[in-house]
């Protein structure tokens, strides 16, 4: 067994860490000559036997990794699930539908996909031009837009927009603007805004077996002058009824979108009339951390991918209509507000809150950087965990009370829309 891993960043560096615990062979791939800093920083080299940096020819790429006995490879972070894809196809290892590869990454290919599988998606327009996208909204008749590129990640380049002006400013924008993975936006995508309440769900899926990880609801606040932001994320059982939807349908999306052999990270509003697909990025999710979460809810998406990669038989004994979590745990973003930064006198006061278990490494664009990033310089998120929710509604109204004293919960935009990576 050797396992390939393509930008092991992000999550994908806690999936490398896994792996490794379990003496799993693992080689790292880079999809790119560069990176962006707050990618790069989550590489540790140590979890890893070989790296091969970025090579550009795919076939020679194909043939190292064949020669070194290569039995997996998997995307560690979003920019590399193409490579990663179309690496396994060419080798013959288990990977996902090729012919939908195309779908996994740009949204308006993925609706499309999902639409004809008979499930429902937002009302969206693919813009190339922003008066195009401005008349398309006036005529959609719809009260709200979101716009925001094809291809990217996180808040990457997203918008809520009233007007036709603010439609054509938000295309506009995006077309003469680069992806957070650097690659020149071509077209923007003008969706509705979706209303009601949004999910995201983590899966493994393995030979086209499909098991929920985790599920998790989002709160939001509105942002002055702005459109909603992140404020925190608590778990979902399984046992629940809207848990019961949400798993049908997202395994009939990652049916529509060929997903059999990865992690995904699907993002799903849950309105009057039923469940609706807003994304769905074939990896694992981001902004979280196993530890905690595997503590608290008895799995985490990145234990369930590396034993669906290790041992598969733990994958297939997992029963993931069982799944729980003790007591009450909170999942929320905070900044310094006045800086732009969590200092040190902010991470000290977070971290003293008597159901802080755990002050977690920053995020940037929604991606996860890991604990040897120094959070006195950047965005981070906390995880308050205790037996009692009145515990974690006290602790979490303290950083609200110290908003106006520097310290800024949910600073993150993120709409209905985007897919959190």
């Amino acid at each position: 067994m050797s396992i390939a891993i393509v930008d092991g960043y992000s999550t994908g560096a806690a999936l490398a860490a896994r792996l490794h615990h379990l003496g799993a062979p693992c080689s790292h791939i880079q999809s790119q000559p560069d990176n962006h800093d707050f990618l790069r920083r989550t590489f540790d080299p140590g979890h890893y036997i070989r790296d091969h940096g970025f090579i550009p020819d795919a076939a020679h790429l194909g043939d190292l990794l064949r020669r070194e006995g290569t039995t997996r490879i998997v995307a560690g972070a979003e920019s590399g699930v193409t490579l990663a894809e179309t690496l396994s196809h060419a080798l013959g290892l288990p990977t996902n539908t090729p012919e939908l590869r195309a779908a996994r990454r740009d949204k308006n290919l993925m609706a499309a996909a999902v639409t004809t599988a008979g499930l429902a998606t937002p009302r969206a327009y693919l813009a190339t031009d922003a008066a195009a996208a401005a008349r398309w909204f006036t005529a959609s008749g719809l009260p709200e837009a979101v716009v925001k590129p094809l291809d990217s990640a996180g808040s990457d380049g997203v918008r809520f927009c009233r007007t036709p002006a603010d439609v054509s400013d938000a295309t506009d924008s995006v077309l003469n603007s680069r992806s957070i993975f650097g690659h020149q936006n071509t077209a923007a995508l003008v969706q509705e805004r979706l209303i009601g309440t949004e999910f995201y769900i983590n899966t493994v899926s393995l030979d086209g077996r499909h098991k929920v990880a985790e599920t998790w609801r989002y709160t939001k606040q509105a942002r002055p002058g702005g459109g909603p932001i992140y404020d925190y994320e608590e778990p979902v059982p399984a046992s629940t009824a809207e848990a019961r939807v949400l798993r049908q349908f997202t395994f009939a999306v990652l049916d529509a979108l060929g997903i059999h052999n990865s992690a995904a990270h699907t993002e799903v509003m849950l309105t009057r009339h039923g469940p609706v697909l807003i994304e769905t990025g074939a990896r694992l999710g981001g902004a979280t951390a196993p530890a905690v979460v595997e503590r608290h809810c008895g799995m985490s998406q990145t234990t369930l991918a590396a034993a669906a990669l290790a041992i598969p038989s733990n994958f297939d004994a997992f029963d993931d209509r069982e799944l729980t979590w003790s007591g009450s745990l909170r999942n929320v973003e905070f900044i310094n507000h006045h800086t732009g930064r969590a200092d040190r006198r902010a991470m000290t006061r977070v971290a003293a809150l008597p159901s802080a278990v755990k002050v977690c490494p920053a995020v940037e664009h929604g991606e996860l950087l890991q604990p040897t990033t120094d959070l006195l310089s950047t965005p981070g998120f906390l995880y308050l965990a205790a037996d009692s929710t009145e515990q974690v509604n006290r602790d979490y109204a303290l950083l609200r009370q110290w908003e106006r004293q520097g310290l800024h919960t949910g600073d993150t935009m993120v709409p209905a829309g985007s897919t959190r990576p």
